[in-house]
Formats: C-alpha cells, sequence, structure tokens
C-alpha cells in the first residue's frame, strides 16, 4: 500500500521535481557502481601486493633453509632461530612445523603465537584470518630437507591496509553524498533551463486560448534543440491558423456553392406545389431545371469527397503506370467520341521504356480533370494537344488547349477550391470549382510537380510531371 501511495506521489510531481529527482538518482547510481568498482579494484590491488611481499619473503626463506640445507636437528635450531630472527620484521611472525603440526621453530614480533593455530600442508597457500581484532595475512609453503619434510607459515599484521581502506571507502562516502547534493542541485538548475522554452510554449497556448490563434513564440537570438522545437511550435501554429482560415474559407464556399443550386430547386418545387403541378409545361420544365440542380448538387459533393480522400490517403509506393502512352491513348480515344467535335493530337515519346511512380487511376484522373477544362473552354473545332516526353528520370504530360484563357491575375489561385476566373462562364458549364484543386492535390501527393500558363483568348497550358525509371519486364529474366 506505502509503494502504491509513492508511486502515485511521484506521479503527481511537476515535471521539475521529476528531472531533478530522476537525474540525482541516475547520478547517485552511477556514481555508486563507479565507486564500487574502484573500491574493489584497490583493495584487491593492495592486497595482491600485500600477498606479493609475503610470497617474496617466503621465497627468501625457503631458499635460505635450502642452501643451509638445515635438517632441523637440536644442534641446528640455534642456528636456524638466528637466521629467521634476522628475516623476520615488525608485526610479522615467522614458524616452522612437522607434518603433525607440531611447532618446531617460532620467531615473532609483535604477534602471539597462539593468534594462528599451526596448519601443516602440502601446498603454498595465502588466507587472511581475524583474531583479537586484527586482521591477518597467513602465508603457508611446504618444505623438505634431507629427512624433513613439514611447513614454513608466515603470519602478518595488515590492520594498516585494513584501515586505509576504511580510509578509501569513507573518502568514497562522503564524496558520493556530496556528489548527490550536487547532482541534486546541478539537476534543479537543469530542469529549470530545459523547461524554460516550454513554460513558455504552455504560455503562448494559455494566450492562444484567449486571444486567438494569432499569438507565437518568442525566439532567442541562439541555434540549438529547444529553439527549433520552438520554431517547430510557430511553424504548426502558422499551419493551424492557415488551415482554421482555409476551413472556414472552404466552408463559406462550399456553402455559397450549395446554397444557389438548393435556391433554385426551392423555388421551383414550391411553384410546383402552389400551382405549377397543374400546368404540364410548367411541371416539365421544373422538374428538369431541378434535376439539373440535383446533379450539380452531386457533382460537388463527389468532388468534396475525392479532395478529402486525396488529402488523407498516403501514397502507394508500389503502384505505378506502366506504358502510359497506351493510358492516353486509350483515354484519347474515349474523348474523341465523347466530343467528335475537337480534334485530339498527340504526340508521346519514350513513355512505354518507363515506369511512372503514380497509380495508373490517379494519372487518368488527373488527365481527365485538365481535358475536361480544354473541352469546356474552348470553342468547337478547336483543336487539343497531348504531349508525353521523358527526361532527367522525371515524366512529362503537356496538354494545351486553344479556348479562352485564364487572366493573368488568376492563375496563382485556379488550383484552390472553388476559385473560378470566369464565375459566369463557369457556372454555365457545369464545373464545381473542384477539378483543379484535386489535380494539384494529386499530382503533390505522387511527388509530382503542376504548371498553368495561360493567355487571355489565345488558350492555356498545363503541365505537370512525376518521377519515373525505366521499365524492366522481369519476365525476360525468367
Amino acid at each position: 500500500m506505502n509503494l502504491h501511495r509513492l508511486k502515485q506521489v511521484l506521479l503527481r510531481l511537476p515535471i521539475k521535481w521529476t528531472l531533478t529527482l530522476w537525474s540525482a538518482f541516475l547520478i547517485l547510481v552511477l556514481f555508486i557502481a563507479y565507486n564500487t568498482v574502484q573500491y574493489i579494484f584497490v583493495e584487491q590491488w593492495m592486497l595482491g601486493q600485500e600477498k606479493a611481499q609475503a610470497q617474496h619473503k617466503m621465497n627468501d626463506i625457503l631458499n635460505g633453509l635450502l642452501e643451509r640445507e638445515a635438517g632441523f636437528t637440536e644442534e641446528e635450531l640455534p642456528r636456524i632461530r638466528s637466521y629467521l630472527d634476522k628475516k623476520n620484521q615488525n608485526d610479522q611472525l615467522i614458524r616452522v612445523i612437522d607434518q603433525q603440526g607440531n611447532k618446531i621453530i617460532t620467531v615473532s614480533d609483535g604477534i602471539a603465537e597462539y593468534s594462528v593455530p599451526p596448519v601443516p600442508n602440502s601446498r603454498t597457500e595465502v588466507v587472511v584470518a581475524n583474531h583479537g581484532g586484527h586482521s591477518l595475512l597467513v602465508m603457508r609453503s611446504p618444505i623438505v630437507i634431507h629427512s624433513f619434510n613439514g611447513t614454513v607459515e608466515i603470519v602478518k599484521n595488515i590492520d594498516q591496509f585494513e584501515k586505509l581502506t576504511d580510509a578509501i571507502l569513507r573518502v568514497f562516502l562522503l564524496s558520493g553524498l556530496g556528489a548527490v547534493v550536487l547532482s541534486g542541485l546541478g539537476g534543479a538548475i537543469l530542469a529549470r533551463q530545459v523547461l524554460k522554452p516550454i513554460q513558455a510554449m504552455a504560455r503562448t497556448m494559455k494566450d492562444v486560448e484567449r486571444k486567438g490563434l494569432q499569438e507565437r513564440m518568442l525566439i532567442p537570438d541562439r541555434e540549438d534543440e529547444m529553439v527549433a522545437l520552438m520554431k517547430m511550435f510557430n511553424g504548426m501554429m502558422d499551419q493551424v491558423e492557415r488551415s482554421f482560415s482555409q476551413q472556414s474559407q472552404f466552408v463559406e464556399d462550399a456553402s455559397h456553392e450549395l446554397r444557389t443550386p438548393i435556391a433554385i430547386m426551392d423555388g421551383h418545387l414550391s411553384l410546383l406545389l402552389r400551382w405549377g403541378k397543374e400546368d404540364p409545361r410548367a411541371l416539365e420544365e421544373s422538374l428538369n431545371i431541378s434535376y439539373q440542380e440535383l446533379k450539380r448538387i452531386k457533382a460537388l459533393v463527389q468532388d468534396l469527397l475525392t479532395l478529402t480522400r486525396t488529402e488523407k490517403a498516403s501514397p502507394a509506393e508500389d503502384e505505378v503506370t506502366i506504358r502510359a502512352d497506351r493510358t492516353i491513348l486509350n483515354l484519347v480515344g474515349e474523348w474523341e467520341q465523347l466530343y467528335p467535335a475537337y480534334p485530339f493530337e498527340t504526340l508521346l515519346t519514350g513513355l512505354q521504356e518507363y515506369e511512372i511512380f503514380v497509380p495508373e487511376r490517379h494519372l487518368e484522373q488527373i488527365l481527365m480533370i485538365v481535358l475536361d477544362n480544354a473541352v469546356k473552354y474552348s470553342a468547337a473545332g478547336s483543336s487539343i494537344s497531348i504531349i508525353g516526353d521523358v527526361c532527367d528520370q522525371r515524366a512529362f504530360f503537356q496538354i494545351t488547349d486553344h479556348g479562352i484563357g485564364i487572366p493573368e491575375a488568376d492563375l496563382p489561385h485556379v488550383t484552390e477550391r472553388f476559385y473560378r476566373a470566369d464565375k459566369a462562364r463557369s457556372r454555365e458549364q457545369g464545373g464545381t470549382g473542384l477539378g483543379l484543386a484535386i489535380a494539384k492535390r494529386l499530382v503533390d501527393h505522387h511527388n509530382g510537380t503542376i504548371k498553368i500558363q495561360s493567355e487571355v483568348s489565345k488558350g492555356t497550358t498545363v503541365t505537370f510531371s512525376f518521377p519515373c525509371q525505366p521499365y524492366i519486364d522481369k519476365r525476360e529474366g525468367e
């Protein structure tokens, strides 16, 4: 239960304190791990030095005894004792025992004989023992001289070593506590500096809520990740404001486009309800007009759905158009049957050797939108040319008509939703003002480009392109 409450308290902490605590905890863990490794290394190194000195002393004693060929007889014991006294040092004991553990010779300086019991051994060993609060390093090594078979023991007091390691441990602990305090202060300062832009962003969001979407963050004169985040926030707010503006304009335009046909239908249906249904001529005329307006509403809704799908869909990387020349020729053949009064001219070079990174249905849709505009705004008998070519790994398509053209002031806006350069003429032709907007979204959607050139009374040229690559028929390798 207490652990659960602690977890809840930690989750409710402000991010500033969360960053401070986590940074202090992380530094503490790293410091403990580093000091632990360092302490163990120093302790083992120092203990290794003590063992090496004991080993050196043992080798020196064994070599001396072997050189003297000591037999450990009663006559030789005084001479051997004198030799061992010379080799002994402060806080150290040297002892020779036989195979049964009986003491033969013992020399000591500051260490009681009973502190370490004699233990005969057939191999060299080093152990650390404790007696009476003292730390002792014990080394045993076998010795065989003539008929004597026993063990030499060296016992060394290593209290100074223990005191030194304890002092190092205290230093590590104190420095660890200091590191925790400093890391806490540093973490608090760091958290404060890191959170400044976020707090400024929160204040800006509150200002946006109170004052509107035009509020922005002040960008400091430096370059770092936080400044990049602040710039991204301002850019995102620009997009949001622009999207809201476009959405508002879109709703207004859609309402305006729907208002007119609905008003026309309402007027004619009201007329029929009042008296027109008794007049066959008025009935037929009103039904025809209402049907045409209903078709206009249907086309408008369909275009809106198409535009929405285009903006939301993700690019299909695996869909390409192969033999775009055949796609264009088939489409032109259909349009020649629909509009026999318009001569269509095609010039397609190189397309059959490339695959174009756009789905065939989208390529057809773009061509149909542009051709539809070319037919609508050109006089009967006016030629329409379709040119396709490949250059620098891009497929280019150019549709040119000789119609009424578009004024230069209107050219930058013709791909916007519901925009019409000639509203009266467009309404007569039955357009919704969404065709080029859909084409533009489709082209952008597949990393393409679109360019519109026009001159009033002379015609319009629409050029769009997509990335492509040489087509390799996989069946050839089978």
